[in-house]
C-alpha cells in the first residue's frame, strides 16, 4: 500500500494499492505467519510512504469464472484490493512498524485480494472499499489459460417478442 501525500486543502494524503506480488517466501520471513496479514513499514520518501502487506491466498473457483472471464477481457485486466482504514494497528504490522503505524489515527489494510470482476463488484455494493492494480503479462496469461479452461458462457436463450405473448384484455361480460 502506498501512502500519497495530496496538495489538497481538504486532505493531506490518499491511501493507494501501489503493486500486488506473488510470495513465495522471500517477503514471509515466518512460515508460520502465512495467512495471517502482515504489515511492514518499508519507506517514506518526499511524495509518501510504502507499506508491505503478506498473508494473502488467492483462490480461484470454477462458478467465478465469468468474473475472470470479465477481468481477462477488459481493457486493463488487474488485480481487485479490498482495504479498510484500520485504527487497531497492532493486530496487522509487525512490532518493529507499530511506532510509525501509530503516527496517524488509522492505517490502510488490504483484506482481499481477487481477480473476478464480479467479486469486487459484490464487495463495493457490500461498502468495502475496492481498488485496482494492472495485472502484469505474466499474470494475466495465468489468468487467461484458467479462463480457457473453465469458462463456458450461459448459451443464449431466445425471448418471445412481446407481440406474440398475447394482450391482456378484461374478459367479455
Amino acid at each position: 500500500m502506498r501512502k500519497q501525500n495530496m496538495d489538497n486543502p481538504w486532505i493531506s494524503y490518499r491511501w493507494v494499492p501501489q503493486e500486488v506480488l506473488p510470495d513465495f517466501g522471500q517477503f514471509s520471513a515466518n512460515h508460520e505467519q502465512i495467512n495471517r496479514i502482515a504489515g511492514k513499514f518499508l519507506e517514506r520518501d518526499s511524495e509518501g510512504e510504502s507499506w508491505l502487506f503478506t498473508g494473502y491466498e488467492l483462490n480461484l473457483f470454477p462458478d467465478e469464472a465469468e468474473g475472470y472471464y470479465l477481468n481477462v477481457s477488459a481493457t486493463t485486466p488487474c488485480w481487485f484490493v479490498m482495504w479498510r482504514l484500520e485504527e487497531d494497528v497492532e493486530r496487522y504490522v509487525d512490532e518493529s512498524s507499530i511506532p510509525m503505524a501509530k503516527s496517524e489515527a488509522s492505517l490502510a489494510v488490504p483484506h482481499r485480494i481477487c481477480v473476478s470482476y464480479n467479486e469486487a463488484a459484490r464487495l463495493l455494493d457490500g461498502g468495502e472499499s475496492v481498488d485496482t492494480v494492472p495485472l502484469n503479462d505474466e499474470h494475466n496469461s495465468w489468468l487467461q489459460e484458467y479462463v480457457d479452461q473453465k469458462y463456458r458462457p450461459e448459451p443464449k436463450k431466445r425471448h418471445k417478442p412481446a407481440s406474440f405473448k398475447g394482450a391482456e384484455r378484461p374478459a367479455e361480460e
